[in-house]
């Protein structure tokens, strides 16, 4: 991670001493001679309610904020921008804290600026203008505390790049997503069906203000989709023609510039796409700077397809003779067999892990309906059941899922977690009812007959412990970057309270490493060999540390 940091500070160093460039993305804006930018009225029905004409933003009961617009591409931007006002304005706060925390030098962090302008020079070339007219809608309502960093509406554009440089970092551990898709056969009722949990984690508070935002532009298809604010990138959606698309991440190289963000080609081909061939078509448009699997389902063809995408090609593996589809984080078609990132990413991450184990849980139910989707998105044992420790990459459920969501595009019904990560009551929404007719009064649009339940594990004394665990890991985080002194007692506590995770003896044996106490750092590294090491760099690391005890301890 350090060494991707530097890399793109040694840049913007660089970049200090000549901003060629930068000058027309700095000053360009979107056409928008062709509408009306009047900003709209909002009524505050309640602390949790708020209307501008057929428009409305709503907190449910699950404590999920519900958005419904419509309009064009101006009208949907501001009207978003007005609804979700404050919740927009802390959001950029957790985010942009967040980057503060990561490089907190003032210095690293002009230097980082200077980077962001320069790296996004050509962002605005490559987003659909009805999507630059839309953002620049939403950032008239985000604050000007952030404007050191861009103006509003450059920050608007550039927040729209930080999913795909969050996957060029992916030392950062901002991604991680799972993802499976079954029909004929393989589903209950042999319509299709597909599930994905999102885990692109910023911190705890980012995923607070999640938002289900069902749109309807004057062009193209009505489609909701799960989204925070000043987010109208598509990351998980579906459309009313139940197209359904959602993105993981594989294995990238560093790239020099910004081009289509994988967020906005997946939500143009949500809003303008009706089938598999329509989807494939808008992606052969694009010019991407990360490489991803978006897994595209589609009720008129009751299949889903994977497109993988980098900025150097394009394939489309669509699985023959099989009634399944499983996506994590590594390309499995033709075109990139070959590709050294992607073998490295096979055989060094957790990407394969995962994928057999999605195999595993799928084998032990031949027909999957939205219940056992939800049981498996939520599952957090390893294969054959092995005991991971909570909060385990290896994990389908990695205790920081954004959302866990479930698809079945046939019928138009979504169902989408509650907080916290995929653990809350999957809330259901149908989407033939939500683009139906209009009601005057304004009420969550769940369909609460087909709720699934929250997941029992939130009532346990293990989910309790991990949340203190998680308290206690950003302590021993400090200490050991500081290197202060902790009693016995506070490491004991740490390690029992995740006890089959390996990173509790990890890092105690890195603590006693650095207080010379090789005996003690001896055992903590073995106890953590015992255990399902994430990553195959982990574990080397974990066994370098060892010999040098050993060699310490003759």
């Amino acid at each position: 991670m350090k060494n991707r940091i530097l890399y793109f500070f040694f840049i913007g160093f660089l970049i200090l001493l000549t901003s060629c460039g930068t000058s027309k993305s700095k000053n360009h804006k979107p056409d928008l001679t062709a509408f009306n930018n009047t900003k709209p009225v909002v009524s505050r029905v309640s602390d949790s309610i708020f209307t501008s004409g057929k428009n409305s933003f709503l907190k449910n009961k699950q404590g999920v904020w519900e958005l419904y617009v419509e309009g064009d591409p101006l009208e949907i931007g501001l009207t978003t921008g007005a609804l979700t006002d404050s919740l927009l304005k802390k959001q950029q706060r957790i985010f942009f804290s967040k980057i503060t925390d990561i490089v907190p030098s003032k210095f690293q962090q002009k230097i980082l600026r200077q980077f962001l302008k320069w790296f996004n020079r050509k962002l605005y070339l490559n987003v659909p203008e009805e999507y630059q007219t839309e953002i620049y809608g939403v950032s008239q309502y985000t604050s000007n505390e952030f404007d050191n960093i861009a103006p509003q509406y450059q920050r608007g554009l550039y927040l729209h790049a930080a999913h795909d440089i969050g996957h060029a970092l992916q030392d950062l551990a901002l991604v991680g997503c799972s993802s499976f898709a079954a029909w004929d056969e393989k589903s209950e009722d042999g319509n299709l069906i597909l599930a994905r949990n999102f885990d692109f984690y910023v911190n705890d508070a980012f995923a607070e203000n999640k938002i289900i935002a069902f749109i309807k532009p004057k062009e193209g298809n009505p489609f909701m989709m799960v989204t925070w604010p000043g987010m109208i990138g598509a990351v998980s959606g579906m459309n009313l023609e139940g197209l359904t698309v959602t993105i993981n991440a594989s294995k990238s190289k560093i790239p020099l510039v910004a081009k289509t963000p994988i967020s906005i080609l997946t939500r143009e081909i949500l809003q303008h796409a009706k089938n598999l061939d329509e989807a494939i078509a808008i992606a052969k448009n694009r010019k991407v700077f990360v490489s991803e699997s978006i897994m595209v389902g589609s009720a008129h063809d009751n299949k889903a397809i994977l497109i993988e995408v980098s900025p150097n090609k394009m394939d489309v593996y669509d699985v023959l003779n099989t009634d399944q589809l499983i996506c994590s984080n590594h390309f499995q078609g033709e075109a990139f067999a070959a590709d050294k990132r992607n073998l490295e990413q096979i055989a060094n991450s957790h990407s394969e892990y995962r994928y057999e184990r999605m195999q595993e849980l799928l084998s032990e139910n031949p027909k999957v309906n939205p219940e056992i989707a939800s049981e498996i998105l939520r599952n957090k044992e390893g294969l054959k059941n092995i005991e991971l420790g909570f909060g385990s990459e290896k994990a389908l459920n990695q205790l920081m899922a954004h959302h866990g969501i479930i698809f079945k595009p046939k019928e138009k019904l979504v169902w989408v977690s509650a907080n916290p990560y995929q653990l809350g009551e999957f809330i259901c929404y149908d989407l033939n009812a939500v683009f139906g007719e209009r009601k005057n009064d304004v009420q969550s649009f769940q369909k609460e007959n087909l709720n699934i339940a929250k997941d029992p594990f939130l009532e346990t004394t293990a989910y309790q412990n991990y949340k203190k665990f998680k308290i206690e890991d950003s302590k021993i985080d400090s200490l050991l970057e500081k290197k202060e002194t902790v009693s016995s007692e506070f490491l004991q506590n740490y390690q029992a309270l995740n006890p089959n995770y390996w990173v509790v003896y990890y890092k105690t044996g890195l603590y006693f490493y650095q207080k010379k106490e090789y005996g003690q750092a001896k055992l903590n590294f073995e106890k953590a060999l015992t255990h399902e090491i994430t990553t195959v760099p982990e574990k080397e690391e974990i066994e370098k540390y060892l010999k040098k005890v050993k060699r310490k301890l003759k």
